[in-house]
């Protein structure tokens, strides 16, 4: 089995590449027949961007904090563990997002695109699915559209639902709702096109973040899922993605 082995900066996670390549080798990535990758949630979404035109499988050894993609770490029968692991195809989230200056920007986001005030006052949004308006104006300190893959992260943090990473459905939850007063959002179906529009976007600016990807000064963000890409995440068997988010709906 070739192995490509990426590494955050963490010191932690450098100790642990010197380890694992010593031991395993480590395979050139055009060549690999797998990408571990060592550090924590951020750099396994980091790694997922930076190789999928390859369409490699990614098994993550937790190295960092939360490790919620990731597996436990350990040097031990890694090439049986991958043998063993199970796979979770998910599909990322496409942004493409319109500036005060007339720029467009498009970006992909595994976990969830965020709109959020970017000045002292609250941001105001408009917000249709589908091409047909749905709320006419909501004031608050962001909005953001997750996948069920993101759903535990900032998405539950600003009190939306864990989604079941089979379900077909996408959530948008606000932060801080301020008009209609504590709206906590709604579920759409993984086909639905979300678009915000910022009012008073020189008075009330916003940004727009795609998997710390950010554009400042937004008018315009559409959103929808992109069936197109896809992401190969690998787990221990009984440790996956659909085992993680139930678990974390009975912390």
């Amino acid at each position: 089995m070739r192995i490509n082995f990426r590494a955050s900066t963490s010191a932690s996670a450098l100790s642990a590449y010197t380890a694992l390549s010593d031991r395993y080798d480590d395979a050139p990535i055009r060549s690999a027949d797998v990408i571990v990758a060592l550090g924590g949630d951020g750099f396994m979404l980091q790694t997922l961007h930076e190789t999928q035109s390859l369409g490699l499988p990614v098994y993550g050894m937790n190295c960092g904090t939360i490790g919620f993609l990731m597996n436990a770490y350990s040097e031990e029968a890694l090439e049986d563990r991958l043998r063993a692991a199970e796979e979770t195809v998910i599909n990322p989230l496409a942004m493409h997002a319109v500036t005060a200056s007339g720029r467009e920007h498009h970006a992909l986001a595994i976990n969830e695109v965020s709109l959020l005030r970017a000045g002292p006052q609250a941001a105001k949004l408009r917000i249709s699915v589908d091409g047909r308006e749905r709320m006419a104006e909501l004031v608050c300190d962001g909005a953001l559209v997750c996948t069920p893959a993101g759903s535990t992260a900032y998405n539950y943090s600003a009190h939306g639902p864990i989604l079941p990473i089979g379900a077909d459905v996408l959530a948008l939850t606000a932060m801080a709702a301020f008009r209609p007063r504590r709206w906590r959002g709604a579920l759409l179906p993984k086909t639905a096109v979300v678009r915000f529009d910022v009012l008073e976007a020189a008075k009330r600016p916003v940004m727009a973040d795609a998997d710390s990807r950010s554009f400042r000064d937004v008018l315009s963000v559409e959103i929808r899922s992109e069936p197109s890409v896809c992401h190969r995440l690998l787990f221990d068997p009984g440790h996956g993605l659909e085992e993680r988010l139930t678990h974390e709906q009975f912390m």
